[in-house]
């Protein structure tokens, strides 16, 4: 097991929690290797390499296959740096309609009840989806409806340049799988 772990890391992950502000922190390879059984540091598909400024080529390690649960994320500082996460298909597109979500460093469950929806690009027209987060404020689990093929959104909020100053993180994280995607939070009030 301790081999297997040691050959998903790659040069960039010699520690697998990382202490910050007088906390551990799970590095992305143990939230890998929960999602998936492979502590692959990285969360795009397969392997990518590096030059580094010696010329050496150094193979990143990444998802290697799809996983029950996936991964979504949304940070805006990354964005506002141009330096967002890109997450690869193999996370976005889970076996069951389940995505552990990391937006702006806040761990939430965004799910669906109908477990056949990925199975089928048609179903990914209209469908529902619910957040939870667990934190204090959240009393009820969020419902949402998404639309990927009305983008009525854009239409009414053209005036503001940066997308997080028009919606919700959450939205933004849901838009990294579904682009353009309208959603309606079905008369609830958006947070986060």
């Amino acid at each position: 097991m301790l081999e297997r772990l040691q050959e998903d890391l790659d040069f960039t992950t010699p520690h697998l929690l990382q202490f910050s502000l007088g906390n551990f922190i799970c590095r992305q390879a143990i939230i890998n290797v929960i999602l998936t059984g492979r502590a692959s540091p990285h969360v795009f598909n397969g392997f990518q390499k590096l030059t580094s400024e010696g010329g050496v080529q150094e193979l990143l390690h990444g998802v290697l296959a799809r996983s029950d649960i996936g991964y979504l994320h949304w940070n805006k500082e990354e964005v506002e740096h141009g330096r967002p996460l890109q997450v690869g298909s193999m996370l976005k597109t889970p076996k069951l309609p389940i995505w552990l979500c990391k937006i702006n460093g806040t761990y939430s469950v965004l799910f669906s009840t109908n477990r056949l929806l990925l199975s089928d690009w048609k179903m990914e027209h209209i469908f529902d989806l619910y957040l939870y987060n667990g934190q204090p404020s959240q009393k009820t689990t969020m419902h949402l409806t998404i639309d990927t093929h009305s983008h009525h959104w854009e239409k009414h909020h053209w005036e503001e340049s940066d997308p997080e100053k028009r919606f919700p993180s959450v939205e933004m994280a849901i838009r990294t799988k579904w682009e353009g995607a309208a959603i309606s939070w079905n008369g609830a009030l958006s947070f986060f």
